[in-house]
């Protein structure tokens, strides 16, 4: 018997003898009846302090503690003791940069159902996790490549210009390192996010601050500042370099965003983003500006398997437009864009996997990663505005060793079919090689070395190549 129910059987005992003494005695039966009357209004306290017990039991009982991969956490599952969240079909690699953890997903679904590192906020149904990813980048050029931070094939020098050659250069960087602060709400009806995200590649040398992720979630709609629909986060390869493939669709937009589940295996995204037309201004001697009179319309249709991977098509429309200025001669005039990506992460044999992307369109390059220079539309031969035709191709594949062990080798190839008036110099053709060993040295601690290879071509056939190698380390608090 427990020690309560102990306590209970006692007072109702001594009660009971109480009673049957006093009707033993020669008493009043004014008497007795008080002494009932006490009986009972003791027995109902009793009752009500059983029910405020079970209350209590039952808060304490809403606070459940959970595993994963080893590591104790503390999750708040209000009303039950199980978590609402489901397992995406998208599993998570293991990447230095790890552009999936930021992209929004439909409904319930999350890359981590048990929502390791959160922390609740008291009085709210929301859980908040911080994470600082300090990250340095150690290179070594064989010439001069353009851009000592970051591997970007478009800035390459080429023969004839200024800053092509030179000796070897060395640099350090910690540029990548990143801040994040994701607030969840699993049982809250919406399945709400807030996601923050920032790096150090702004404008400028050193630690400048930039904003890669600034949205919030509810109802399956998307609003801020977060992946286009043109894009695809969780095709990017594992490299060490910070950049990428020069090939890859990198376009972080202010959008507004909607994803429909069709159901667990497909879905649809549509999204209006901000425009931004960026105009060859070397393709004509009269002063302009840029006129963005629509948003870009993007969206996607995507299909998820947590066996085999994910397929995505996405699909982007543009109006790209100038305003003559200072009585230049150019009016208003606008070309239609339009591009079509699709991207893939395939698994193989259960530990590899397989990344590819194929991009097509015209007035595109905005969305392209070796967006360093303005190429979406140029002024031909005629004064005419025109779209310039682009063609992307990246593939990669990442081979597990062992649990401690990765490598992947990547590939990416950009054209753009360039106008005349563009003058020789204008970018016209990069490549973009590198292969990788990377080893996860502790559970939060990843170490990788890396060579790579670039080479540029220009309209007029001069071409400049540069090789890297690269060592780099990333550690992650709170993963």
């Amino acid at each position: 018997m427990k020690p309560k129910s102990r306590e209970r059987s006692a007072v109702v005992i001594a009660v009971a003898l109480l009673l049957a003494g006093v009707r033993s005695a020669p008493a009043q039966s004014s008497e007795v009846d008080q002494l009932k009357a006490a009986m009972q209004g003791m027995q109902k306290s009793m009752a009500e302090m059983q029910k405020k017990l079970a209350e209590l039991e039952a808060q304490k009982a809403a606070v459940v503690p959970a595993t994963n991969a080893g590591s104790d956490v503390l999750i708040i599952a209000r009303g039950t003791n199980v978590m609402t969240g489901r397992a995406s079909p998208v599993v998570w690699r293991a990447t230095l940069k790890d552009d999936q953890e930021g992209a929004p997903r439909p409904d319930d679904y999350t890359l981590d159902p048990k929502y390791q590192g959160f922390i609740p906020i008291p009085n709210t149904p929301a859980l908040i996790k911080f994470n600082a990813k300090p990250r340095v980048d150690i290179t070594s050029d064989s010439r001069n490549s353009g851009n000592p931070d970051r591997f970007a094939t478009a800035q390459i020098p080429v023969k004839g210009q200024s800053g092509f050659g030179g000796s070897e250069q060395f640099n350090i960087n910690a540029r990548g390192s990143s801040l994040s602060v994701d607030v969840r709400a699993p049982e809250l009806g919406g399945n709400f996010r807030f996601y923050y995200n920032n790096d150090f590649f702004g404008s400028g040398s050193g630690m400048s601050y930039r904003v890669k992720q600034l949205y919030g979630q509810f109802h399956n709609v998307t609003a801020g500042f977060t992946y286009s629909c043109f894009e695809d986060p969780d095709a990017w390869p594992d490299t060490v370099d910070f950049e990428g493939p020069n090939s890859v669709i990198f376009a972080r937009r202010a959008l507004v965003r909607y994803m429909v589940p069709l159901n667990e295996a497909w879905q649809l995204n549509f999204g209006v983003e901000a425009p931004g037309a960026e105009i060859d201004s070397n393709s004509t001697t009269n002063s302009f500006s840029s006129v963005n009179s629509y948003p870009d319309a993007t969206m996607n249709i995507r299909w998820e398997n947590e066996k085999w991977g994910h397929v995505q098509l996405g699909g982007v429309a543009r109006s790209l437009g100038v305003h003559g200025a200072g009585g230049s001669g150019i009016g208003n005039e606008s070309v239609f864009g339009w591009g079509v990506n699709l991207a893939s992460s395939i698994n193989v044999f259960k530990k590899d996997s397989l990344q590819v992307q194929l991009t097509l369109g015209e007035g595109i390059f905005r969305y392209i990663n070796d967006d360093f220079i303005n190429n979406d539309a140029a002024f031909d031969a005629s004064g005419d505005l025109k779209a310039l035709p682009t063609v992307g191709l990246m593939g990669a594949y990442t081979h597990k060793w062992s649990d401690a062990f990765r490598s992947t080798a990547s590939y990416g190839f950009v054209e753009i079919d360039n106008e005349a008036s563009q003058g020789p110099d204008a970018y016209h053709q990069t490549h973009y090689g590198s292969v990788n060993l990377v080893w996860q040295l502790r559970k939060h601690l990843s170490v990788g070395v890396e060579a790579l290879y670039g080479r540029k071509e220009v309209q007029s056939g001069a071409t400049g190549d540069v090789w890297r190698f690269q060592m780099g380390m990333v550690y992650s608090f709170f993963d």
